[in-house]
């Protein structure tokens, strides 16, 4: 049976855990498990086999962590096509050799694909098509030695999770699966909720979404209900088998297949049609979870009735209130910013982002389009930059499709995309765009006529770009008509024909509208009064989205005063607040006029915003280019320790607060020790060398595991607070560890590891360091770690964090007072 159709005709299976039965099997301690594929071939059937025999429909070959990173068959080293044949081989092997009365009627085999191990720029160093070309080598090969579905599962980045779908997608038309690892916060690694990914992978149009490892199966149960109620495809719910512990000398983890069983029935109640496990379990785990499950009818896939779009930490959902997108990053009519599209001047253009989220935005859109400049690579860049300092969504908002389809291609989220219209030119260059990528489409009611005159002609064109959008497979969800404001100077009845065409495409059609609302007022004095009026009207009229100034006082009084109004602010807080900020910007105003001896009006974006852009805020933003020339500036009239001490480290401390609370994620946390590193650097510059260093750490990824993600996040943040870093890599030995630790005479070490396989390794090298100087502190973190594991492997600490670490370092060597 085709795979897609038995998705959708009940519950589908997949096998368990590799790693944790390859060590029962008695794979050594940093053996790579893809080797086994080849070295030790009648295990890997045995493991696949048993698998199908307790009820799996589906049996991923063991490639989880195949790449040509570590694959590259130089130097004796096994190639990366060998690797995939050989699993794909074994996998097609085991379902021929299944036999039993759990066996399945329809038995499928998958390709299994993990993180790369690295972080994807701007937080890391890997380029986004960097990631898609390696992704691209090993998907391939498994499709052509037959896989037939392509998982992607435990992947912590929504930006390398899209990565991976858009390498497949470019392959393969077989189904494609995506799952994530959430923490007991219910958010990814770089902060991504679930609704977060199922905005992305329904816009992606992948076949089935959700969430594997990291926890186990009473708090996975948690997020179904959430990715339920976000997904338009089915739910994947593929749990550990609890969290692992050492018995004796081996991994252990504390849920049985009953217990586990148990889970599955509620995950199934709660949403989830697509059932496995993770790290832990065992062909017993899944046999009894089919057992538990089969006769249970799934509740159907919902396919939810809403616009949604997302960055990677954040969702906007159209249709509950008018929804604000700043307009600032647009270069016409303003000169600044052609100024700084044409240098290069980056801190500006993020400098108007900052200020537009603090002005209350809720989603900026990024129009790079000079003549003299190269869109597409000035687009990718700036959307790139943006993202890296702010968590708000962003329109797209090119006429270029070469531009648009390279920074749809990068965005991390699904953007707003501005625009289509009714022209067939145009519709056929964007569409598909839109399809393959994801997207909200702003569609404009005009056509190859030019712009309708009256509001049922606008409709037309609207009802003809729904049809059109349909047949590339986008629903009418995924669009936003903007029915054009054009000046009443010109024609005093324009604005009346606007706002009647809102009222017929959202009566007749049902879908959202927006507006670029100041072009009503183009010609007339005191632009800003009718403009809000209009606005108001607008939003009366159902409009759903503004592309508008935010610092436009008049706009958003009418804005916060509807919100009001209409029931959509809660104790009127966003009011009050607003009332408050404009008192004490009124009295700024005031005071400077006074002193000035004229009106005090705001000129410019950061003056009306009212952010003290000093040092602080740029490392709390995470602007580097700023804090660099905001420590410049202080320089001129302050000591190079007291910046230090009094501006840097209370802002990346306060960053690092809010990233413990939960309420900053890592790329926040990333930016804000890069701008750190910035400042640093200008006053390290400005002060007498010195061969003083601050104490010495050293940090590596243990044998066997090439995923640096983790360890590279704790290097950056420990530079940043003063500490000399020793950073070992990863794939490191435990000899070569202590080797460091006796030459340099280290006194802590932090060790890190993603996979199950490679703990005994970490337990190894715990074990080779205390045996030297038991009063080495060792720092232990990684995905499949828990307090009680670290202990078990006699860790002095176990960091659940980055910032975990940071702290025991400082507690370690005297610097947490």
């Amino acid at each position: 049976m085709d795979l897609r159709e038995k998705l959708k005709q009940g519950i589908f299976y997949f096998d368990g855990a590799t790693g944790s039965q390859l060590q029962k099997k008695g794979i050594k301690p940093g053996e790579l498990p893809e080797i086994w594929n080849i070295t030790h071939r009648e295990d890997i059937i045995a493991l696949g086999q048993s698998y199908f025999e307790a009820g799996a429909n589906g049996v991923a070959a063991n490639t989880f962590g195949a790449n040509s990173m570590k694959y590259d068959g130089k130097d004796g080293r096994y190639g990366l096509r060998e690797i995939v044949k050989a699993a794909m081989e074994c996998a097609m092997e085991a379902r021929k050799r299944a036999s039993g009365e759990m066996v399945q009627k329809d038995m499928y085999v998958g390709m299994d694909v993990g993180s790369l191990g690295k972080l994807l720029k701007p937080l890391g160093d890997l380029e986004f098509e960097t990631a898609v070309s390696l992704f691209k080598e090993t998907i391939s090969l498994g499709v052509e030695f037959g896989a037939e579905y392509i998982l992607i599962e435990t992947m912590n980045d929504s930006l390398e999770s899209k990565a991976a779908v858009i390498a497949a997608k470019e392959i393969t038309d077989v189904p494609i699966f995506v799952s994530n690892v959430y923490d007991e916060t219910h958010k990814t690694m770089t902060g991504s909720s679930p609704m977060v990914m199922t905005t992305i992978m329904n816009g992606l149009g992948v076949d089935a979404v959700g969430a594997n490892c990291s926890l186990g199966p009473d708090k996975m149960l948690e997020i179904v209900p959430e990715l339920y109620a976000g997904a338009d495809i089915p739910v994947i719910f593929m749990p550990n088998a609890g969290m692992p512990k050492m018995d004796g000398d081996r991994v252990v983890y504390d849920v049985g297949p009953e217990e586990f069983a148990s889970y599955a029935v509620k995950a199934v109640e709660a949403g989830a049609r697509l059932l496995g496990g993770c790290c832990g379990t065992t062909p017993e785990h899944i046999k009894q979870m089919v057992l538990a499950t089969r006769d249970i009818k799934p509740l159907e896939v919902m396919e939810h009735n809403t616009g949604r779009i997302a960055s990677y930490t954040t969702v906007v959902e159209f249709g509950k209130k008018p929804i604000l997108i700043g307009e600032r990053i647009n270069p016409t009519g303003k000169k600044k910013l052609k100024e700084a599209l044409r240098s290069g001047d980056m801190s500006y253009i993020l400098g108007e982002a900052v200020n537009q989220e603090e002005a209350g935005a809720d989603v900026l859109d990024v129009n790079v389009g000079l003549p003299e400049i190269d869109e597409k690579a000035v687009l990718c860049d700036t959307v790139r930059e943006i993202q890296g300092i702010t968590a708000l969504p962003l329109q797209l908002d090119t006429s270029d499709p070469v531009a648009m389809e390279a920074a749809l291609r990068a965005y991390n989220g699904k953007a707003m995309v501005n625009s289509v219209n009714g022209k067939e030119e145009v519709m056929e260059a964007i569409f598909p765009l839109v399809k393959k990528y994801g997207g909200f489409l702003v569609a404009l009611t005009l056509d190859e006529g030019g712009i309708p005159e009256t509001a049922e002609g606008r409709f037309k064109i609207a009802e003809k770009i729904v049809k059109r959008a349909a047949e590339y497979g986008i629903s009418r969800k995924d669009l936003i008509f903007d029915p054009l404001a054009m000046a009443v100077s010109s024609d005093s009845k324009a604005a009346r024909g606007t706002l009647d065409a809102i009222k017929l495409i959202k009566e007749r059609l049902g879908c959202y509208c927006s507006l670029g609302v100041s072009n009503v007022s183009f010609g007339l004095p005191k632009r800003e009064i009718i403009t809000s009026v209009f606005f108001t009207m607008a939003m009366e009229c159902g409009l759903d989205g503004a592309i508008m100034n935010p610092f436009a006082t008049e706009m958003m009084k009418a804005y916060k005063c509807f919100m009001t109004l209409n029931g959509l602010d809660d104790n009127c807080i966003g009011y009050i607040e607003y009332a408050d900020k404009m008192e004490v910007n009124t009295l700024q105003t005031s005071q400077g006029s006074a002193q000035k001896g004229g009106a005090g009006v705001a000129t410019s974006a950061n003056s009306a915003s009212g952010n003290d852009q000093g040092l602080g805020f740029a490392i709390k933003k995470g602007m580097s280019d700023a804090a660099a020339e905001e420590t410049k500036k202080l320089l001129a009239d302050k000591d190079a320790m007291a910046i230090i001490n009094e501006d840097i480290i209370p802002a990346l401390n306060e960053v690092g607060v809010g990233f413990e609370k939960k309420t900053i994620y890592l790329p926040q946390l990333l930016m804000s020790a890069e701008a750190a590193k910035a400042a640093f650097g200008v006053v390290s510059a400005s002060m007498p060398e010195t061969s003083a260093k601050g104490p010495k750490v050293i940090m590596a990824t243990v044998k066997g595991d090439i995923h640096d993600i983790g360890k590279n996040i704790v290097v950056a943040l420990l530079k940043n607070y003063g500490f000399e870093v020793l950073d070992l890599g990863k794939d490191v030995p435990p000899e070569k560890i202590l080797d460091c630790v006796r030459k340099e005479n280290v006194r802590l070490v932090g060790l890190s590891a993603l996979m199950t396989t490679t703990v005994p390794a970490m337990e190894e090298t715990i074990k080779q360091i205390h045996g030297f100087d038991p009063d080495i502190k060792v720092c232990v973190g990684g995905a499949v770690l828990t307090q009680e594991y670290a202990d078990m492997i006699h860790a002095d600490k176990y960091a659940a964090t980055a910032m975990d670490t940071v702290r025991y370092a400082q507690k370690v060597f005297g610097m947490d007072q």
